[in-house]
Formats: C-alpha cells, structure tokens, sequence
C-alpha cells in the first residue's frame, strides 16, 4: 500500500489541476472563448460499440460533453475525437503533432492500453510519453486513462498484461505530474463487488453506453464546478 501510495504521489491534484478550465468554462460572454478538449485513442473513444457499429452519442466524449454542458451552461465547448479504432500508442503518437496539436487543444485524453497489448511495454511507455510531452508543450492539460474491460481478461488478476498496462499508464502520470482517469480500478471495484461487468459492456471489448457513463463521470470529475 506504501508503494502504490508514493507511485501516485507524482499525479495531478483532481482538485485543481484543471480549475483553471473550469475557471474558462463559467465565463460569460463577452469575456468567454471555446474551449477545447480532444479525445485521443482507440475503438473505445472513437465510439465503437459492438463493431462495426458506431454509436457516437453513447460514447464517453459526447457523454462529456454533455454533462460540460451542464456543469457550465454558458460556456463554448469543443469536444474533438481524434481517435482511430484498432490503433495503438505508436501509431497514435506518429500522428499527434498533425491531428491533435494543430487544434490548439486546453484538455487532451490519451486512452490506449486495450490495444497497446499487442506491443513491447517499453515501446508504448515511449510512446505515451511522447504524446504527454507534446501536449504539454503546446499549454495543454493532460488525462491518462487506463482501459476499460475486456471480457477476455481477469480485470482482478494484477499479473493479466491489461492490469500491467493499467499500472504503467499510472506510473505515466504520476511521473509526467498529469491527470489521471483510472477507468480499470472503476471496473475492478464493481468486479469485486460481484456486478456482472457483461452488463457494462456491447462486446468483449467495447463498453456499452452504461459502461462509458463510468468514464464519463470519471473525467467530469477533474472538472471543479466554479463557485462565483
């Protein structure tokens, strides 16, 4: 417990890391501009359901964006997908200075780890660390999101190559001192709380619209509301 205390010493404070969007997001015009999110990844954030179906409405960045909405109704928002399903981190990373930096982003999400199974570990840590970087030095906050399920995979085995993406995309964040959205630990408490986790999922691989409602609810809540 010690360890895994001082191994998310390094992550972001959920409390203000990204206060100064929200500070952005409860403007008012005329003193207000957009502000602008990219949801950067794989099949999940890029809304495939049961594939090939796509059901962009159901999937975590419109969930977000509606629920930005709603915490701050009079602020612009852009909310960009620039995920691609079947990629992984090193195809990701090979063009983010083209799809994702030119859109001059406030806030960027990162989620890969679902397909990053197929790579050396240390090639997608490099890859995920260039993407961070990146994103930083263009003034960009950044959250990692460790994966959601897969029906394959024993979410509470920690030995499970999915778990030991999860761990390094947290090892990621902690020591890049950015946000992190741990999508797997959300599953495995509802695992351990005996919830069936087909019931959050449209296939072995792909939440459904419920199973994005948790990470939806997650990075909203690296959102602080702005009290005036």
């Amino acid at each position: 417990m010690i360890m895994a205390l001082a191994l998310l010493a390094g992550i972001a404070n959920p409390a203000t890391y990204l206060l100064p969007i929200s500070q952005e997001l409860a403007k008012e015009w005329p003193g207000n501009r957009t502000v602008t999110v990219v949801c950067h990844g794989h099949s999940v954030p890029a809304g495939y359901f049961a594939t090939p179906v796509v059901q962009t409405m159901d999937a975590y960045p419109h969930l977000l964006h509606a629920a930005l909405s709603r915490r701050f109704p009079h602020a612009v928002i852009n909310v960009i997908v620039t995920a691609i399903g079947g990629e992984n981190s090193i195809s990701g990373e090979a063009r983010f200075a083209r799809d994702v930096s030119p859109l001059r982003p406030d806030v960027v999400t990162i989620d890969y780890s679902l397909n990053d199974r197929g790579l050396d570990m240390a090639k997608a840590e490099q890859a995920w660390t260039s993407m961070v970087r990146e994103a930083k030095a263009a003034g960009a906050r950044v959250l990692l999101l460790t994966p959601t399920p897969d029906l394959g995979s024993n979410i509470l085995d920690e030995g499970d190559v999915l778990s030991r993406h999860a761990a390094q995309v947290r090892r990621i964040a902690a020591r890049e001192e950015v946000g992190l959205v741990d999508s797997y630990v959300l599953f495995q408490d509802l695992a351990k709380r005996s919830e069936k986790l087909e019931t959050y999922m449209s296939q072995s691989n792909h939440p459904n619209r419920k199973g994005h409602e948790q990470v939806s609810k997650a990075i909203l809540d690296w959102f602080p509301e702005v009290r005036k």
